[in-house]
């Protein structure tokens, strides 16, 4: 018996370290050849001094996202494997498949101490899942297949991808300076007040919930100035068929009942200088400016997708003419020394409906949306480096925004972010941080009326808001 233990031991621990050798191997060849990874992340505890020192509340205005400051955002976490393959020799052809998974809380609850089964537990989403081909037989043309997070230049400390996130579902080509998209947008929401994408189907005798898609087709093009400089064209043409016009008829007097709704289309054009400043590393100015009309002038919220559409429809016509939006964005890094950066920005927005009034004007299924608002926020984050490890962050916001013929909501905001870098980079990029955030903000009289505000939202009409966190933000790609 002893002998067969012995045995049975010795080939244990054989096929144990057999299999986690061949184990090693095999991660090592596929890290390296056919799988890379990357996330996106931030994860953190946040209170305040109210109601007996509750979680704590962003302090940006309504409707208005983290675009005012983003140190106050709840826990999000991004996991993104890539699959990776290698064509005949001879052939340079890139060859990927990339997934994203995000995972966040819908409720303030923290994400360790939620699970789907809880009440507004957590969510699971799969905003990337594409395959795409670049430098296909040496040509310089990329394609690309599937839901991409496919976007630009973004305003980091407001979280705002401007300009042309065309993120979505759909196909891409792209050759040297040139890229075209097209993205097939579909949704099963019947709450949403913009153009319904499903429609009663009365073709089959029995009626039946269908869908609809709306077409997006986006153009762009850099124009070389010099070495430093470029400037980016954009146009788009969006397209909503038509859902079954010769039933509109069904319910044609309320907007609360219809199901069926005529065609309709929009139009964007844009346009972006970047230029680098060569005696400044790193440090750049991008300016772009873009205008949208009918159903392509959305971009609200934090979003900047023209797709989702602004406003009310005219109740007559049921569409968007006349409707618009303009959005002007400069976004700038200045690394003036080793011991200092600077981060400035400016964002407006003007949008308008289909709708003849500018103030709440019923638009889908009953619901009453404002059919015009202007906003504008100018912020800044200076982070200075006291030596490798340890910076300090100061960020100062302004918002304002008015809905309607309302008067503007406005906020002023300071965070001040002590952070540890383990990275020992004197870099703003550099991540993972390590930041205890203070944040300070005070509202006008109209805000605080109205309650303009989430953190407002929980503690009723107040001239000062604040909160406190202490938070980890990283990436790796």
């Amino acid at each position: 018996m002893p002998h067969v233990i012995h045995k049975f031991t010795i080939g244990f621990i054989f096929l144990f370290l057999f299999a986690h050798l061949n184990a090693q191997i095999a991660y090592q060849y596929v890290t390296n050849e056919k799988f890379s990874f990357g996330s996106y992340g931030r994860v953190g505890v946040d209170w305040s001094f109210e109601n007996g020192g509750s979680i704590g509340r962003r302090l940006n205005l309504n409707n208005m996202g983290s675009i005012g400051g983003r140190l106050e955002e709840q826990d999000y976490v991004e996991i993104a494997p890539a699959f990776h393959w290698k064509p005949k020799e001879g052939d340079n052809t890139i060859i990927n498949v990339q997934m994203r998974l995000a995972v966040y809380s819908k409720s303030i609850a923290t994400i360790g101490n939620s699970s789907t089964s809880s009440l507004g537990g957590l969510t699971f989403a799969f905003p990337e899942l594409f395959a795409e081909a670049r430098n296909i037989a040496n040509t310089g043309v990329n394609v690309w297949v599937g839901s991409r997070l496919y976007r630009g230049a973004d305003v980091h400390i407001a979280d705002h991808f401007y300009f042309n996130d065309h993120s979505g579902q759909g196909f891409g080509i792209e050759f040297k300076k040139t890229r075209f998209t097209a993205l097939f947008v579909s949704s099963t929401d019947t709450t949403a007040t913009l153009p319904p994408y499903f429609y009663l189907n009365i073709e089959t005798g029995t009626p039946s919930a269908a869908l609809r898609q709306r077409l997006v087709t986006a153009f762009e093009h850099d124009i070389h100035v010099k070495d430093n400089q470029h400037i980016t064209l954009l146009g788009e043409y969006h397209r909503m068929a038509d859902a079954d016009s010769k039933n509109i008829e069904i319910g044609k007097d309320s907007l609360e009942v219809i199901t069926n709704f005529p065609s309709d289309y929009g139009l964007v054009i844009g346009a972006r200088h970047h230029i680098d400043f060569k005696k400044m590393k790193g440090s750049f100015n991008d300016f772009t400016i873009r205008y949208g009309t009918r159903i392509a002038n959305g971009g609200d919220g934090g979003l900047s997708r023209t797709y989702a559409t602004f406003g009310a429809p005219d109740t007559v016509s049921l569409s968007f003419k006349g409707a618009y939006s303009l959005a002007v964005v400069n976004h700038a890094v200045f690394n003036f020394s080793n011991k200092n950066t600077l981060n400035p920005y400016v964002i407006f927005t003007h949008s308008k409906g289909g709708a003849q009034s500018n103030g709440l004007s019923p638009t889908y299924f009953g619901s009453e949306v404002y059919n015009r608002k202007v906003d504008l926020t100018i912020g800044a984050r200076n982070e200075y480096y006291f030596n490798d490890y340890f910076h300090l962050i100061t960020e100062l916001h302004y918002s304002q925004r008015k809905d309607g013929n309302n008067p503007w909501a406005s906020m002023v905001k300071l965070s001040v972010a002590p952070v540890y870098v383990p990275t020992g980079e004197r870099n703003t990029w550099a991540r993972p941080h390590l930041r205890f955030v203070t944040s300070v903000a005070r509202y006008n009289d109209f805000a605080q009326e109205t309650l303009y505000s989430p953190y407002l939202q929980f503690t009723g009409s107040k001239e000062w808001g604040y909160y406190f966190g202490v938070k980890a933000e990283w990436w790796i790609f």
